[in-house]
């Protein structure tokens, strides 16, 4: 909350300078209005890359970390090896069709067990089913 606050304060701020730039210009006749709008641009880009290297979130990945896949909790939820390998092709982003054409089966066989794994895994969306065999621990 705090960093957003902060954030829209710098908006103002920078808003309150572009307004007293623009009566600056009325009382130097001389300078035109092309280099009072450079200056204004040129601050706004300093400002924004300022922000942007401030506020830059940096996101930490642990790489190598191997999951252990939950056997029994497959076998408690009835899931078949196909289901599982189309568990894996749909977390894999494979749609359907390619899922059929790399297990060499047809389109509306895809469809039964991917709703199969939906009312196993009791979810509504592919995105819900991954999310969900990651949390039981059945895929990586």
């Amino acid at each position: 909350m705090f960093k957003v606050i902060l954030r829209f304060g710098l908006i103002i701020a920078a808003l309150l300078i572009l307004f007293q730039l623009s009566r600056m210009s009325l009382l130097i006749p001389d300078m035109s209005s092309d280099l009072i709008l450079g200056l204004v641009g040129a601050a706004f880009i300093g400002l924004g890359i300022y922000l942007g290297l401030k506020f830059r979130k940096v996101e930490i990945v642990e790489v190598g970390t191997v999951i252990e896949i939950d056997e029994q909790q497959i076998e408690a939820l009835g899931l078949t090896e196909r289901e599982m390998e189309v568990l894996r092709l749909i977390a894999s982003g494979l749609s359907n069709v390619e899922i059929g054409e790399k297990l060499f089966v047809s389109e509306n066989t895809v469809k039964t067990h991917v709703s199969n794994l939906f009312v196993k895994l009791d979810v509504k969306r592919r995105t819900q089913a991954v999310t969900r065999a990651k949390e039981l621990r059945i895929i990586e």
